[in-house]
């Protein structure tokens, strides 16, 4: 029978391949659901529709290139060319930082939004010119964002290079 210290480590702190998985997928439906509203209350909502695909895209492709490549973990990018994706997964301050300034962006949009029709473009520089306490959270969850949405492509990028050549491994040596 099994421990449920065992389980709530195994879910919890992702230390298999489930549990790896499992909090990544947990994430990505959290995110997804944040995006689908903002893409029915601001305009233009594919905006958010995009920023959805490049996220699930993105982390997708990590995970199942991860597999390719027999490491244990998505986040081990030691052998990356990259700098910045190499900083974002290696310092996990970092990554935690981009990763709640994305989410606190979105949930501030939302609650900034007054009606289903708002340009996405006048609430961000209404939020920022106006001084507020919002002003500076809205300022530092931009950067954050910014940062992550550029990993994300970046690790996509990584990614689909890599699946690319186990393709063609795999055709050269059947």
């Amino acid at each position: 029978m099994l421990d449920v210290e065992y389980l709530i480590h195994l879910f919890c702190c992702s230390v298999s391949t489930f549990g790896a998985v499992l909090d990544m997928v947990t994430d990505r439906i959290s995110t997804a659901c944040l995006l689908v509203i903002l893409s029915q209350v601001y305009r233009p909502g594919m905006v958010f529709l995009s920023l959805l695909a490049l996220d699930i895209a993105s982390h997708w492709l990590q995970m199942y290139s991860t597999f390719l490549l027999g490491k244990v973990s998505h986040k081990d990018v030691k052998d990356s060319t990259n700098w910045l994706f190499k900083a974002y997964y290696g310092n996990r301050m970092f990554m935690a930082y981009c990763c709640v300034a994305c989410e606190v962006l979105y949930i501030t949009l939302f609650l900034l939004a007054k009606n289903d029709a708002e340009k996405l473009m006048d609430v961000l520089k209404a939020s920022i010119t106006e001084g507020s306490p919002i002003s500076v959270l809205v300022g530092l969850s931009l950067f954050g964002w910014a940062i992550k949405q550029l990993v994300n492509v970046i690790q996509m990028k990584t990614a689909a290079d890599i699946c690319v050549l186990h393709d063609i491994n795999k055709k050269v040596r059947p």
